[in-house]
């Protein structure tokens, strides 16, 4: 048993990890050794509030208190004046049982179910997660509940799949449990691939077990006794932390034969894939698996009565399948507290772009995009106007600022263009350019394409040559009418989801941002000051001839004497930017 009486807990996810998380573990490390003082040093996950990293919680006496954007020089400095002295260093504290901190409300907006571990325990111990009712849910159904009671649960649950579509994933557990064979899959789709998303994987770095169990307990729902967690190579602190996860679930019985004295058996494969997007949609994931080029294939049949080596396969994602623990611990009629009529339980979004709050947060489907992005995620940055939210990644659409109001659920998301998605939120900005970021989008979809489908693969690379064009100033008349009849063609005629949503951010933003394209083919004008063909820097007769613009050129292109006007050479400028931050009097203008 753990006697000590102050625990230290330092977040060491990817985005611990990336902002110095290491280093400040390794100096508490140090100054306990030095000090000889009775501490508990430990690793944890990721709360979600990554704008504050690193971040180190001790819990002693007082309760718990939480210090943000640390560095290795404050280290001994925050633990000689909180442990020693008994002095918290008020001005880096961000939550506190006994100081609130500034960022307590950022935990009180949000309902956490799949994230309730997250940043609390160490993803490393599997006693951690028993001591949090880990594998509870699983003894409940092995002990208590038939194939048949597990899957009703999940349905009354109204739980539906957080990978994108939305399907009821207790009728899909139905589906697959119907056919009788001599062999069934359980797969976990980790193959989180769009930009500006992390949901899974910190899911996977912060609570591995949680993951594990909810397969678990769809294996036996269904009647399969192997399973694939399918996790891109480029997540290896996640595959990391589930190998070991799979390693120390065997030695206590829950994988394996015989789990916990029944005739269950159940096993866990790992499978790496090597990065390519289209490897998402499932049964491109399953011929990847299979040792195939990861394509998609015609549907029906579907992965429930012929999926991977042609036997009955259930497929959820990892937000889904930790779900399932917390459900049948608590009751399908606890979890439709949360929610709306359609939309039961939360959703875990990634929350980035011109967001004060950047992270990750779980919220009660329902709340509006408006809350999320001020209650939630503090509002935009230089307290800016939001322009739009592109939600649902490459595949989904950008909604304006006059529908933020939109509740957070399936089919609202869904009438404005967008979709829910995995759970990709990008908050975007005045400055933001929407044809832009429609071409950085299609872009992605269109480098990730599998090829198989004509209008896919050169309808994509056809939208992406206009939408060039007409960035670089050269748009003509007829644009647009071109960019919306290609898109209704490649919807309607491509195989699987990549290329059946890879226009929506254009059509989105044609829908509720067309001026901006009209303005940049008939204007030459991008009023973002982003296309970088449509706009130049000028310095005005504000300047003092400071010289400063001059020395941050980074081409030489500013010329002038000292006291005098300076002039920018146009026809050499490269449009970095950089004298226009630099000028402190700001003389110098984009137009």
């Amino acid at each position: 048993m753990d006697n000590k009486k102050v625990k230290i807990k330092v977040g060491l996810a990817s985005c611990g990890i990336a902002a110095g998380g290491q280093e400040v573990y390794d100096e508490i490390d140090k100054y306990i050794s030095k000090n000889d003082v009775d501490i508990k040093l430990e690793k944890t996950g990721c709360i979600g509030m990554c704008y504050s990293e690193p971040l180190v919680e001790i819990k002693d006496d007082s309760g718990q208190t939480m210090y943000g954007n640390l560095e290795v020089d404050d280290v001994e400095n925050i633990l000689n004046k909180h442990i020693q002295k008994k002095e918290p260093e008020k001005d880096k504290i961000i939550f506190s049982d006994e100081f609130g901190g500034t960022e307590k409300k950022v935990l009180k907006n949000q309902t956490r179910i799949v994230l309730e571990n997250c940043g609390k325990i160490n993803p490393e111990s599997i006693d951690e997660y028993l001591a949090q009712d880990g594998y509870k849910a699983i003894e409940k159904v092995l002990k208590e509940m038939t194939h048949e009671d597990v899957i009703k649960e999940i349905k009354e649950s109204g739980l539906r799949g957080r990978g994108g579509a939305g399907f009821p994933t207790g009728l899909k557990w139905q589906f697959a449990r119907k056919p009788e064979t001599d062999k069934k899959y359980v797969i976990c789709n980790a193959d989180e691939g769009d930009p500006g998303a992390f949901m899974d994987r910190s899911v996977l770095e912060g609570d591995p077990h949680r993951l594990l169990e909810g397969m678990l307990i769809a294996a036996y729902a269904i009647g399969a006794d192997e399973g694939f967690i399918y996790c891109r190579a480029e997540y290896p602190l996640a595959l990391k932390r589930l190998r070991l996860a799979i390693s120390a679930a065997k030695e206590k019985g829950y994988l394996g034969k015989n789990i916990l004295g029944t005739d269950f058996n159940f096993k866990i494969n790992i499978y790496e894939g090597a990065g390519a997007f289209v490897c998402g949609e499932e049964t491109a994931l399953m011929a990847s698996i299979e040792g195939k080029r990861g394509m998609p294939t015609i549907r029906p049949p579907y992965p429930a009565n012929s999926g991977l080596w042609g036997k009955p396969t259930n497929i959820n994602n990892v937000e889904t399948y930790s779900n399932v623990a917390w459900i049948i611990r608590n009751g399908a009629s606890e979890f439709t507290k949360f929610g709306t009529e359609k939309s039961k339980g939360t959703k875990v979004f990634a929350l980035t772009g011109k967001i004060k709050r950047g992270g990750l947060v779980e919220v009660p489907m329902g709340m509006t995009l408006r809350e999320v992005i001020f209650k939630v995620g503090g509002g935009i940055i230089d307290d800016k106007e939001v322009k739009a939210v592109q939600l649902g990644g490459p595949s989904g659409g950008c909604i304006p600022k006059n529908l933020l109001d939109t509740p957070v659920d399936y089919d609202s998301l869904t009438e404005t263009g967008a979709i829910m998605g995995s759970g990709g939120m990008v908050v975007m900005d005045e400055t933001t350019c929407m044809v832009d970021m429609a071409r950085f989008f299609l872009n992605f979809t269109q480098d990730e394409s599998c090829g198989k489908c004509t209008f896919c693969r050169i309808g994509t690379k056809r939208m992406l040559e206009i939408l060039n064009r007409i960035t670089q100033g050269d748009g003509k008349e007829g644009d647009i009418e071109l960019l919306e009849n290609l898109s209704h063609k490649i919807i309607n005629n491509s195989l699987c989801g990549l290329g059946q949503t890879a226009p929506n951010p254009v059509l989105t933003t044609l829908k509720y941002f067309k001026e901006e394209y009209e303005d940049h083919i008939y204007n030459d004008h991008c009023s973002a000051g982003i296309c970088k063909s449509l706009f130049q820097y000028f310095i005005t007769d504000e300047c003092i001839g400071c010289g400063v613009c001059k020395k941050k050129c980074p081409v030489d292109v500013i010329s002038g004497e000292q006291k005098e006007k300076h002039v920018i050479d146009q026809a050499n400028c490269i449009k970095c930017g950089e004298c226009f931050n630099a000028c402190p009097v700001d003389a110098i203008i984009k137009k």
